[in-house]
């Protein structure tokens, strides 16, 4: 049995503040700091629980030497990043430098190429955790990436397809839609809108014929049809991890990624765009240097404090098509939907926050009870899916299948 978990939450916002209330119900851990470096912030995530386990500190998530030695004064055994991904370098090089386990739910992020952005691969989505892959195994270390819902929870349904309900994969489609509505608001994004405007203004990658490759953003749109009420939702594709994980583990001839985003957010992001408003580098504003995108962010409301607004479900999946196990053509999604309404009655968070929170505290406890383990960089299509989602199920948020 591996010794007892001591957990740094690195971020205590939306995603950070749900991981707290939905582990408060569990017994697996010792411990589990929650630092963020507006430690009042951190303070009023572990105040909603009346659990001793949990503390707040504070901490600069962009100096991994920070990161370490907050890990060090609190003998953390495993460092769960929940902040947008800039900062998911120093804060795995500052889990590494003490000694500690490390996940998150967004890769490093890529940069497009230089010059041919839409024709040719710059550095993709988690190459730089990858680079180092060698190091962490070596050490005998695990960096489990992109284990919150997308990525996460999707590669965990596609690796329960390859080993139980295929015998070939033509396609993994990653497909996520919602029918939410923000009642009071023109325009409110239910998750980071830093980390929405990167993803889907980069590069989409493609994996097929056995290589990645890039195409335009909001390509390639088809209509998918959502279950348990969501219905018809336009989908695009959009860069996203699954593209980069999944076919490391699992033999599939094609994986994509399709995000349900809606013509009016299409027209927003397109907009940002057009006026410079994604950028990332700072811009002199009178005395002052801001990044346009940090202005955006500020702008619009915190996705975290919108559960009461909102109305509808969200879904995570995937669509696998191929040869199924008794060697006939096959063609299932897999999914995931919460009610919001269940959400903020259950936990208190909104269910896009909630749906991306549960899965790292599902990961967790498997990681402390030893069902899972391994070492070096490695995704969740590298562990069983089945005790997964036997937990997904026992923490009252089943999954669901269907033909199609």
């Amino acid at each position: 049995m591996p010794e007892p978990m001591r957990i740094l939450v690195v971020g205590a916002g939306g995603v950070g503040s749900a991981f707290v209330a939905i582990a408060t119900r569990r017994r697996f851990f010792e411990a589990c700091v929650v630092a963020d470096y507006d430690e009042e912030r951190a303070k009023q995530a572990v105040q909603l629980v009346t659990d001793r386990r949990f503390s707040a500190a504070q901490v600069d998530a962009s100096s991994a030497d920070a990161v370490a030695a907050l890990c060090r004064e609190h003998r953390i055994s495993h460092v769960l990043n929940a902040v947008d991904p800039r900062f998911v370098m120093p804060i795995f090089d500052g889990a590494y430098a003490a000694g500690a386990d490390y996940l998150d739910m967004a890769m490093s992020l890529s940069r497009p190429h230089p010059e041919r952005p839409y024709a040719e691969l710059g550095t993709k989505l988690g190459d730089q955790q990858f680079a180092v892959a060698d190091t962490w195994a070596g050490a005998g270390r695990l960096a489990l990436v992109g284990i919150g819902v997308e990525p996460g929870l999707s590669d965990v349904l596609a690796r329960y397809a390859a080993d139980h309900l295929f015998s070939e994969i033509d396609e993994l489609g990653v497909r996520d839609g919602a029918n939410l509505t923000v009642e009071g608001h023109d325009f409110a994004p239910s998750f980071s809108i830093w980390t929405t405007i990167e993803e889907c203004l980069n590069p989409p990658v493609i994996w097929a014929d056995g290589r990645w490759s890039v195409t335009a953003p909001f390509s390639e749109p088809e209509t998918f049809d959502f279950p348990e009420g969501i219905g018809p939702v336009e989908c695009v594709n959009v860069e996203h991890e699954e593209v980069l994980l999944m076919p490391r583990w699992i033999d599939a001839g094609r994986v994509s990624f399709k995000y349900g985003l809606g013509e009016e957010f299409i027209g927003v992001l397109q907009t940002l765009h057009k006026i410079g408003l994604d950028r990332t580098d700072p811009v002199r504003v009178g005395d002052v240097e801001v990044s346009p995108r940090d202005v955006v962010a500020a702008c619009l409301p915190d996705p975290a404090s919108l559960g009461d607004a909102m109305r509808g479900k969200t879904c995570a999946g995937v669509w696998v098509r191929g040869t199924s196990t008794d060697g006939q053509p096959r063609s299932t999604y897999l999914y995931h939907v919460v009610d919001n309404e269940w959400s903020m009655r259950e936990y208190g968070h909104q269910c896009v926050v909630w749906q991306t929170a549960v899965n790292p505290v599902i990961a967790l406890e498997l990681l402390a009870t030893g069902v899972w383990s391994g070492a070096g960089v490695l995704g969740p299509e590298a562990f069983d899916a089945v005790p997964f989602l036997d937990l997904l199920t026992a923490y009252g948020s089943p999954w669901g299948i269907r033909e199609q």
